[in-house]
């Protein structure tokens, strides 16, 4: 789910609690976490309402001043379904932030991330070579790390968020570093 950053500290502070979106089809669940570039967001309720009938409260609430700046911001096809998504921040930290943070691997954990990480890639065992560079060219711009190991960018990309989304990377403003998990990792399968 695409949320803007700018509309991060407006969540935070409660000023900003729906959120409209045009979808063919539903792209969030009540009850879910999502992470956005605005931060981590539960998604309380979504509803379907008819574009018309949105109220002047909801607009309000999403930050706009009527109906008419919801209606006239919305993207997407006009015939797909309107979707109001209440939201908030989500409780506590990201769990891959905290994963990130431990640098202690057991063997058990070790082999448990090791068969999760090369399973089923169309290009072969990636982990460790992806990881020694990011630990090699912190900061880095995935468009380069790809080149330079002859990849495409956005499957590059899929790759680093598999790593992150384990705790083993983080990333910066420009490009990534190795987490103390992942550095922990990269000395264990040396």
């Amino acid at each position: 789910m695409l949320v803007p950053a700018r509309v991060g500290p407006a969540i935070a502070d409660g000023s900003v609690s729906v959120l409209f979106r045009r979808w063919r089809r539903p792209q969030a669940v009540a009850g879910h976490v999502y992470r956005t570039a605005a931060g981590r967001l539960l998604v309380e309720r979504v509803d379907v309402v008819d574009a018309a009938r949105v109220t002047t409260a909801d607009a309000r609430r999403a930050g706009a001043s009527c109906p008419d700046e919801v209606r006239a911001q919305l993207r997407g096809d006009p015939s797909w379904p309107l979707y109001r998504l209440r939201v908030r921040p989500a409780d506590g930290p990201d769990p891959r932030a905290t994963l990130a943070a431990d640098g202690r691997l057991d063997a058990d954990a070790v082999a448990a991330l090791t068969r999760r990480l090369d399973r089923a890639s169309s290009h072969g065992p990636w982990t460790r070579e992806t990881l020694r560079m990011i630990q090699e060219r912190p900061a880095v711009r995935a468009p380069d790390l790809a080149a330079s190991v002859g990849r495409q960018t956005q499957p590059f990309k899929v790759d680093v968020r598999k790593l992150k989304n384990l705790g083993l990377t983080t990333s910066l403003r420009i490009g990534y570093e190795l987490s103390a998990r992942g550095r922990a990792y990269l000395a264990a399968t040396r």
